[in-house]
């Protein structure tokens, strides 16, 4: 058996112990399966699909605050905490630290691929709209220097993605574009502070940023992902994410 399929055999092992089926969607494997080739499953045996609450997760609080999903959807977060930690201790404005929090909440809890974008998205209807604008943007902005504040091409992304890796046309069009705008040294100080924070040795508590996060985003009332904000889908599928539709 290849990794692949010794993966797909454990988790369906996993799935066949649940009362209800669960399926993947074509975004979870596309790469490692082609998306096209049609997918062989099990009989159902009379099961019923996943449509809420899956058990192999915690249950999410039935108002979800932007902490409950640090707590109980996001992976380990601590590269976010320190680098908002670091933006503080920096002098950093309220927006540039709830900047460094959530810039990269998209990696964390929803998608990799362009997780700039996603994450402004995620965040746009709760935050500021220069928070928002600076997290989209720090996508662009980490692949060019700028010695004024200190910034350098990353050496971790010529080991990363190779010393000949150059970014796709629409990363060099937004960094051209963000670096004539006013709010370029927010985006900008996301990557200062963000170039850093990966020390394995030094742990931050979430709860050093309630107070800026209580100032900072707007929680609604009804939850995250329960009230109708334009990007409510998006908290619903990493609440829920094997929901079948």
């Amino acid at each position: 058996m290849t990794t692949l399929q010794r993966a797909e055999a454990a988790e369906q092992a996993m799935s066949d112990e649940l009362d209800r089926i669960v399926v993947k969607s074509v975004i979870y494997t596309s790469g490692e399966r082609d998306p096209r080739a049609p997918v062989q499953r099990p009989p159902d045996q009379g099961r019923r699909y996943m449509m809420g609450d899956d058990p192999r997760l915690p249950r999410m609080p039935d108002k979800p605050t932007l902490f409950d999903f640090f707590k109980y959807r996001f992976g380990p977060a601590n590269h976010l905490l320190q680098s908002a930690r670091l933006a503080q201790k920096n002098g950093a404005s309220e927006k540039v630290v709830l900047a460094c929090l959530l810039h990269d909440i998209a990696i964390a809890g929803f998608i990799r691929s362009d997780h700039g974008y996603w994450g402004a998205q995620l965040v746009a209807p709760y935050v500021d709209e220069e928070v928002s604008w600076a997290i989209r943007y720090h996508q662009a902005l980490r692949f060019f220097a700028d010695e004024s504040v200190g910034y350098r091409y990353p050496e971790a992304y010529i080991k990363l993605f190779g010393p000949d890796y150059t970014p796709e046309p629409y990363i060099e069009r937004d960094y051209r574009y963000a670096r004539e705008h006013k709010w370029y040294m927010t985006a900008r100080l996301i990557c200062v502070n963000d170039l850093y924070a990966f020390d394995p040795t030094v742990q931050v508590a979430l709860e050093e940023f309630t107070d800026i996060v209580g100032r900072n985003f707007k929680q609604p009332k009804e939850g995250l992902g329960l009230d109708a904000s334009p990007s409510a889908h998006m908290w619903r599928t990493i609440m829920w994410p094997t929901k079948y539709l």
